[in-house]
């Protein structure tokens, strides 16, 4: 099987489209551009495929709506912008969609949906069920109530985790470029379009450039998001928005745009969910026999193989777990407190109870609640 055939077989899909494009470079929604995505996304749905629609566009429609000539740094400008600009910005997917008796269904996230396990699985149960009944969700970061200590950074990580969170098959980002080149095109007429890479590849990491003023990704985050959606095997593909037919076409597994695929097999949820999450409490540092356990038997963390404890974090926090060097090798749900951790660091698990007075758990995280890095 080719690569490209990865994509053709795509049966649950993420589709992001950016700001820059959703607005015409600033210019204000353009539902002429929307009504062709959706036109292919409804296509998409007549076969039997299933679409969560990640759309960026909100700030931009809303600093358009108000006679902004700039983005404004100010957070409390930009929520505002971010609350006028979505009610038109879901009207118009809602609008179109409807001509092919299609329903949207509107859903804002932030960073403490998918930080916490509980609202983390609610999401996905709603997201699950939506997609059984035939609806496209349109997800978009919620902006309005957002700070920056929560926010995703860009459209582009929440569009991966997205695609983590109901296991898609594939992620298709649209950009206003073509894809991404092994230079940027805007300065070296010479520049190569990158057809097909995997996803884990350093040699991207040259590559990628910054976002423009509408927008807060540039390639480099559409790079991070590719990795990202891999981790729960999905394939990547990076293409330009206003290419004809530009969706059909990565569907057919035509060399369209680039291909950043993964290398993994599918994580369990679960561990899906702890490798996407991005809000880690606190750090452990294992000895060198920790993590040889770890990373070549599959093992649960016990407290003997822990050096030092840094942090504050509750039981069941999200920890990352770092080897001497300070390399992470592992994230996981932690059984104790930072304060009971710090206490049973490097001690056997028998002597657990004779330090606390009570023992929950033998392992510090059990193996089904970690995973690698």
């Amino acid at each position: 099987m080719s690569k490209r055939e990865l994509i053709q077989n795509a049966r649950r899909w993420v589709i992001k489209i950016g700001s820059a494009l959703l607005t015409n470079d600033g210019k204000g929604l353009d539902t002429e551009a929307l009504d062709i995505w959706v036109q292919q996304i409804a296509a998409l749905r007549k076969r039997g495929d299933e679409i969560v629609l990640v759309s960026s566009g909100a700030v931009a429609a809303g600093i358009t709506r108000l006679g902004w000539r700039e983005r404004p740094s100010s957070i409390h400008e930009l929520q505002a912008a971010a609350a006028v600009g979505q009610s038109a910005l879901i009207q118009a997917w809602e609008q179109s969609f409807k001509r092919f008796n299609l329903v949207t269904a509107q859903i804002l996230l932030d960073h403490d949906d998918l930080g916490s396990r509980k609202r983390y699985l609610n999401a996905r149960s709603t997201m699950q069920t939506l997609l059984g009944l035939g609806v496209i969700p349109v997800v978009n970061e919620n902006d309005t109530v957002v700070t920056d200590e929560i926010r995703f950074g860009d459209n582009d990580a929440l569009a991966a985790l997205v695609a983590n969170l109901i296991e898609a098959d594939a992620l298709c980002i649209l950009t206003d470029q073509l894809g991404l080149f092994d230079s940027d095109p805007r300065q070296n007429a010479l520049a190569k379009i990158i057809h097909e890479k995997a996803a884990s590849d350093t040699e991207l990491d040259s590559m990628a450039g910054e976002g423009g003023t509408l927008g807060r990704g540039g390639m480099i985050s559409k790079v991070k998001a590719a990795r990202l959606a891999a981790r729960s095997g999905a394939n990547t593909v990076i293409v330009g928005g206003k290419i004809e037919n530009v969706i059909d076409r990565v569907a057919k597994g035509e060399s369209v745009g680039t291909l950043l695929y993964s290398e993994t097999q599918k994580l369990a949820a679960r561990k899906a969910w702890l490798a996407g999450h991005l809000q880690a409490k606190g750090q452990i540092i294992l000895d060198d026999g920790a993590v040889k356990y770890l990373t070549e038997k599959g093992t649960s963390l016990l407290p003997v193989g822990v050096k030092q404890v840094e942090g504050k974090f509750n039981r069941g926090a999200l920890v990352i777990c770092k080897n001497l060097q300070g390399k992470e090798i592992a994230r996981g749900l932690i059984n104790y407190s930072s304060d009971e951790a710090a206490k049973i660091a490097g001690i056997a698990s028998s002597k657990i109870e004779s330090i606390l007075g009570y023992k929950d758990f033998d392992e510090l995280i059990h193996r089904d609640n970690l995973v690698l890095m």
